[in-house]
């Protein structure tokens, strides 16, 4: 399984995103990203970007539990419920009903 270092921020993204794009690749269904330590808004597009890939694979892909510090930022950014693979709300009315 794939496991970004420590940090994931504006200074590494786009090597992290390219190894993880290359793991996704390779079959794997699983990034673990337990360790990060050090986010940005980086880190969020990331995850994004390899979930998005994921989904072009028809594969499906887990992230586990996202440390504090990134589960607040995709909290912030509203993207929780993509990160964890669940669909979210399409409309004003979805979210509402």
């Amino acid at each position: 399984m794939f496991k970004p270092g420590a940090s994931l921020t504006f200074t590494n993204a786009s090597t992290v995103l390219r190894e993880g794009l290359a793991a996704i690749a390779a079959g794997q269904t699983g990034i673990d990203v337990s360790a990060v330590a050090t986010v940005d808004s980086s880190a969020v597009a990331t995850l994004l970007a390899w979930r998005r890939a994921a989904v072009e694979r028809g594969a499906a892909l887990d992230f586990g539990a996202l440390p504090a510090n990134l589960q607040s930022l995709a909290d912030l950014y509203g993207v929780t419920a993509l990160l964890q693979g669940v669909a979210a709300p399409t409309s004003a009315t979805d979210r509402h009903h």
